[in-house]
């Protein structure tokens, strides 16, 4: 496929989301589902343009994927405009921490005891599906930083923070699978991949964040400087976070997702400069990332579509992937949310339900397939990865626009 066929089609999917993108709003297809059909149709299955294999492409696509959920942490971030002590952040804390444990606890099990997998290969396949997206989760995220509503805030938060935190739990499994040290009884793996990397990797994105922030205000108000340029800016900030996080042996997504947060709370916090300077910043910043988000979505997904050719199928998908979407999700949102009075029964019924998984799950497959993964669970854990994605993308994306207006006109009503 040449590279002139390749734009072609690109720009007929951009021309065509700027043309329909508001009547697509209105009805029961969300984009994904539109991507992935043209994923589909480029592939093997359809004209035979393009033949990506993920097993001989696995480090390309783990990257790939890595900055399509670096700029979707970052824009997640920049829309989280409360204060880090609002009550508000209780439940996207415990979705991204609760939660996410008794996801893994529940699929390791299934992994264990009705796929016969051994221990780390059903640990490493919770960290896979435990983390919700927050690049196809743009429907039910918050709107724009004044957005208040608790469900789309926990949706949110939920999604920027718990791509990193699954993290510690699929390093877990490639080391009980032998494709990591974690040190004897865990120790190392406690001290390094869970506290160390997750502390370090929050501490140095929020000291960037807030930094760059504070230090770009000043240039504005006192010499008129470093105006324009936020899409500089924005890219910037993600490159530094997310850099300097790895070297120091942390977590990259954390870090960006908290290089965000800071961002957008310090321009709400500072009182520097003319009034709006601050609030027109962090706009203009997330604007330009929320069109480049957008556009990880289109690439994403396409690229879904165009390798389910080559994705070995198993019968066990069809029990697996509903397991995962009706039973595992609503159990781990029951149980993280327990005693919750932030959020209503209607708004936890559809937490429970947009767990949505996508390119976050994709990645940490490549990342297992490039660290080590052995090839005698690698099919396995292709196939039901990807069976659990597509699904979420198709039932999440017909249901999400009816779903939510239905909320909405509930939410309406009651004011």
């Amino acid at each position: 496929m040449t590279f002139a066929l390749w734009l072609t089609i690109g720009g007929a999917l951009l021309v065509f989301m700027a043309l329909g993108g508001s009547m697509l709003s209105r009805m029961p297809v969300s984009t994904s589902m539109l991507y992935l059909l043209a994923g589909l149709a480029v592939g093997p299955l359809g004209l035979t343009l393009a033949a990506p294999d993920l097993f001989n492409h696995a480090a390309l696509l783990e990257h790939l994927t890595e900055v399509i959920v670096l700029l979707s942490l970052f824009t997640s971030g920049l829309k989280m405009s409360v204060g880090l002590h609002d009550r508000r952040w209780s439940s996207p804390l415990r979705l991204a921490l609760l939660s996410m444990l008794v996801t893994v606890a529940l699929i390791t099990g299934a992994g264990v005891w009705l796929l016969g997998l051994p221990l780390g290969a059903a640990v490493l396949l919770g960290g896979i599906l435990a983390p919700t997206d927050p690049v196809l989760a743009t429907e039910v995220q918050v709107d724009d930083p004044a957005d208040r509503d608790q469900l789309r805030f926990a949706l949110t938060g939920e999604g920027g923070l718990n791509d990193g935190t699954a993290f510690p739990l699929v390093m877990l499994g490639l080391g009980l699978l032998g494709a990591h040290e974690i040190g004897a009884f865990g120790w190392r793996w406690l001290a390094v991949d869970v506290l160390w990397a997750t502390a370090a990797g929050i501490a140095i994105g929020a000291a960037l964040g807030a930094g760059l922030g504070r230090l770009v205000l000043h240039l504005r108000h006192r010499h008129q400087e470093a105006e324009g340029y936020e899409n500089f800016l924005a890219l910037g900030l993600i490159g530094l976070a997310y850099g300097f996080a790895v070297l120091a042996h942390a977590y990259g997504f954390l870090a960006v997702f908290a290089a965000g947060l800071a961002l957008r709370h310090t321009a709400r916090t500072t009182t520097t400069g003319p009034q709006h300077a601050p609030a027109e910043m962090a706009h203009a910043v997330l604007s330009f990332n929320e069109q480049i988000d957008r556009i990880g979505e289109m690439v994403g997904v396409v690229i879904i579509g165009l390798l389910l050719w080559a994705v070995p199928w198993l019968p066990q998908a069809w029990w697996f992937v509903p397991l995962v979407l009706l039973l595992v999700r609503p159990l781990s949102v029951l149980a993280g949310l327990a005693g919750s009075r932030r959020t209503s029964p209607q708004q936890r019924r559809l937490i429970a339900w947009f767990g949505i998984r996508g390119i976050g799950s994709l990645y940490y497959l490549c990342y297992a397939l490039n660290h080590g993964l052995p090839q005698q669970h690698a099919q396995t854990l292709v196939a039901l990865t990807v069976a659990v994605v597509v699904s979420s993308i198709v039932v999440h994306g017909i249901s999400v626009t009816p779903l939510m207006h239905r909320y909405r006109r509930r939410r309406a009503g009651r004011v």
